[in-house]
This record gives C-alpha cells, structure tokens and sequence, in this order.
C-alpha cells in the first residue's frame, strides 16, 4: 500500500515474537504489523501504510477517508495491487 488507509482491526495475533492483526479495509482483510502500536484493540481503527499500522483513528474519520478513497478508486486500486504482488511472490 502506498496510501496510508484506514481500517478495523478484526483480530490480534502473534508471529514470530511480533503482535500482528488482521485488519478489514471495506471487505478487504490484510495482515499487518501492529508493533508501533502496542495498546490498539480489536474493534479500533489503524492508518496502516506499507503494512504497518501507523496511528489509531475514530470511527468516524476512518469511514469518512474509506468512502472517499471507495468514490474515487483508489481503495480497489491500492488493494487489489497489493494482493496481486503477493500472488506474484508466491
């Protein structure tokens, strides 16, 4: 992800000594790094860029940003691209 996008964290886990999450962008789950943000909870929303979660936003913010990014095309654009270089890695 090149945007720094917001989403909830549906689920926290461990890997290798590192707290992770599944995060849903609108529909879209990811993995990602929840290190820089030890406190975050199941149920808050993360600005996650390059795979990291950045900062915790309100709710509010977060849907506002995921419908803005949704009207323009850069939610799929951004998305879809970052699970296409996965499969291509795998």
């Amino acid at each position: 992800m090149c945007l720094g996008i917001p989403g909830q964290i549906k689920e926290i886990y461990e890997m290798n000594g590192i707290r992770m999450g599944k995060v849903d962008f609108n529909g879209i789950v990811k993995d990602v790094c929840l290190a820089y943000l030890p406190d975050i909870t199941v149920g808050d929303y993360t600005i996650v860029h390059v795979g990291f979660a950045i900062t915790r936003l309100d709710e509010q913010s977060a849907l506002e940003t995921l419908a803005l990014f949704q009207s323009i095309g850069l939610l799929d654009e951004e998305l879809r691209a970052d699970a296409a270089e996965e499969e291509a890695a795998a």
